[in-house]
């Protein structure tokens, strides 16, 4: 494990290049709880797809780069591999295509790394034009940003070592100590039950907090994993795959205990741009995102045999 930890310490210290950042397992069984608490229907339903150019559109091609926020340290997600220092992963795949069309070329793309609790005052306050970083669509967040139709589907799960007595999201986290991401679904599904762990920061939200059991990126969880700071690690079973894959030493346990869809983030009023990726993502599930699984994701989450259908609105 304490390997592993160097290599992941490693691949989170590796700085964004100028050319990439612009300035600005299973055991166990696991409980059931509903994905939100929110009560709106359909959050998944986006505006249907055009290739019609509007404002926000034209603004990107005038610049002649989208600007896209995503994540640096989320192995086959958005990651910075250390041999060629490029950014690679799944997301980043789909973030080239949506480059590819609204620009002509897959590098016409500035990728901004932004922490899992900023993803949304990046939207809001125009330091990127999209975000695309396993973001998960529900009611909370679509009264914040514009959201795509999903492009994946996945659920809330818990990480621990192999040998720890945690056994999934239920009564064997009493007591211990669980690290989540700020801003996340997984700190909100902690909040609504905990089932008596530790997961809160003693000075939470405040100068002073610690940043030990609410962390600004999610693979920070892992880190305090291996350093024995934590017990577990509630997340996405989509990235805590990739930090299994990354230590043999810790697993998933459990099963997911949540169904979540990712979409792609814009801000909100930028209604020709969610249009055009709802565009690009017809076009993306007809195969570009098959080979994008197959390259980052099968070996970790087998067995998903395609992309959720798309929802549209009907007013």
């Amino acid at each position: 494990m304490a390997v592993a930890c160097g290599l992941t310490a490693a691949l989170t210290l590796v700085p964004l290049s100028r050319g990439d950042i612009g300035p600005a397992r299973v055991s166990g069984a696991g409980s059931v709880l509903p994905a939100k608490a929110d009560t709106c229907r359909d959050p998944e339903a986006s505006l249907p797809p055009s290739t019609a150019d509007g404002p926000a559109v034209a603004a990107i091609k005038a610049r002649g780069k989208l600007i896209v926020g995503v994540d640096q340290n989320s192995y086959r997600w958005g990651y910075r591999d250390p041999a060629t220092g490029r950014l690679e992963g799944f997301d980043i795949d789909l973030a080239r295509a949506i480059a590819q069309d609204l620009l002509g070329s897959p590098d016409a793309v500035v990728f901004r790394a932004i922490p899992t609790n900023q993803r949304i005052a990046a939207l809001e306050n125009g330091t990127v034009d999209l975000v695309v970083r396993t973001m998960t669509i529900n009611c909370k967040r679509i009264r914040q940003v514009a959201f795509s139709t999903a492009y994946f589907q996945a659920g809330q799960q818990v990480l621990a070592p192999e040998d720890s007595p945690v056994t999934g999201y239920d009564s064997s986290l009493k007591g211990k100590r669980v690290c989540s991401a700020e801003g996340s679904t997984a700190y909100e599904a902690l909040e609504r039950q905990s089932f008596g762990a530790v997961f809160r920061d003693r000075h939470e939200d405040s100068p002073q907090d610690e940043d030990v059991h609410t962390v600004p990126n999610q693979l920070d969880c892992l880190v305090r994993l291996q350093m024995g700071e934590v017990d577990a690690v509630v997340t996405d079973n989509a990235l805590a795959a990739g930090q299994a894959a990354q230590d043999p030493a810790v697993t998933l346990k459990g099963r997911p205990f949540t169904t979540e869809y990712y979409g792609v983030a814009a801000k909100l009023g930028n209604d020709d741009l969610v249009r055009r990726v709802n565009q690009v993502l017809v076009d993306y599930r007809k195969g570009p995102w098959t080979k994008a699984y197959d390259r980052w994701l099968r070996t970790v989450l087998p067995g998903i045999s395609g992309p959720p259908a798309p929802k549209y609105r009907t007013n």
